[in-house]
């Protein structure tokens, strides 16, 4: 998942160890998505999911003031 986001969409991608079944997607600090309660069972969001919602979120980024 993060060598792909990395390669596709040139982001700094930093994995960081947690609980048995935690996945949690973070950007700049601030939740975008987790595996919630399926996580625990290995059924995490797709790469599609996650890399549009890493979109919608650079683009709305990108639209407000000193686009950041």
């Amino acid at each position: 998942m993060a060598a792909i986001l990395r390669r596709d969409l040139k982001l700094e991608v930093e994995t960081v160890e947690g609980h048995y079944g935690e996945f949690t997607v973070l950007v700049d600090g601030e939740h975008l998505i987790d595996g919630g309660l399926l996580g625990f069972m290995g059924v995490l969001p797709s790469v599609r999911e996650i890399r549009s919602l890493l979109e919608q979120k650079m683009s709305a980024a990108a639209e407000r003031p000193g686009g950041a």
